[in-house]
């Protein structure tokens, strides 16, 4: 793979961070072997695998969006977790966003999610022996929040103990890294957890995260050039640091205020302008 100019990787960042971001414009992933370039919030994709948009117990969400891409590895992941909540009598696994065909920074949603390593998993199941949605209602249905944030405390009409099967399944997987849930779904959790738990270590309190969790994989062996996030510190995480933060989070609920506007994205590596030109299709 040739690398472009230094000066286009400049004019790439550029227009990404003015909204002009041609990384959401390109329909199909680079040719060639799979790579992971750079970080999860700063990175991109080459030899993307693509995942069907329905299969063994899972759904793609939000077709449209074009964001059901990722390391093969990834793909596999979200294949086995289908496949477990299948035999398991789960249901059926709602698969939100992964990466765009060449990963990359995105117009809206998310500041990860660039590498081809994350995605979002809803919180919400089909009915085992359902079928899958019709193509308009997984563009359109809504994705609840499980959390009352203004008491702090999970919706009982919306959580069940399947959603944390579901976690605890994922995060036992050995190439995921860590998972991001909202602060309460994470006490929740670390209640129900019984004897076992070394799978709590992996799944880490966040902001939002209150209608889906965020299940990010670890670098993969064929991608030298990709960068690892910082290690998961000791401990199950269930402690006083955690109820003091359900607490903030349940004020800040209470008192609402206009967010500040996102920082300024960090460029991406100079490898990548090597995989936004040219196209499979």
């Amino acid at each position: 793979m040739r690398a472009l100019p230094a000066f286009l990787l400049a004019l790439i960042t550029a227009a990404a961070t003015a909204g002009e971001n041609p990384w959401g414009q390109v329909r199909d992933p680079h040719e060639g072997t799979p790579e992971v370039i750079g970080g999860y919030t700063a990175g991109c994709l080459a030899g993307a695998g693509r995942l069907d948009l329905e299969g063994p117990g899972f759904q793609v969400m939000r077709p449209s969006r074009n964001r059901y891409y990722g390391h093969p590895r990834l793909v596999a992941f979200v294949e086995h977790l289908g496949h477990q909540a299948l035999e398991r009598g789960w249901g059926r696994v709602l698969v939100g966003d992964m990466a765009q065909p060449r990963g990359g920074p995105t117009d809206f949603g998310h500041r990860s999610h660039q590498s081809g390593l994350d995605v979002d998993i809803w919180f919400r199941l089909l009915p085992p022996g359902a079928p899958a949605l019709p193509r308009s209602d997984a563009d359109e249905a809504p994705m609840n929040p499980v959390v009352r944030a203004e008491v702090g405390r999970l919706d009982p009409t919306r959580w069940s103990p399947r959603f944390g099967a579901l976690v605890r399944a994922a995060a036992s997987a050995e190439e995921v890294e860590r998972i991001f849930v909202h602060p309460v779904i994470k006490r929740e959790l670390c209640r129900a957890s019984g004897g076992d738990r070394t799978w709590l270590r992996k799944v880490r309190p966040y902001w939002g995260h209150d209608s889906h969790f965020h299940v990010r994989l670890s670098c993969p062996p064929d991608s030298p050039r990709c960068a690892p996030q910082d290690p998961v510190p000791p401990g199950d995480g269930c402690d006083q640091d955690l109820d003091r933060w359900i607490e903030d989070l349940r004020i800040a609920a209470s008192r609402p205020a206009p967010r500040p506007p996102p920082p300024a994205r960090p460029p991406l590596p100079a490898a990548c302008t090597g995989v936004l030109p040219g196209s499979r299709g």
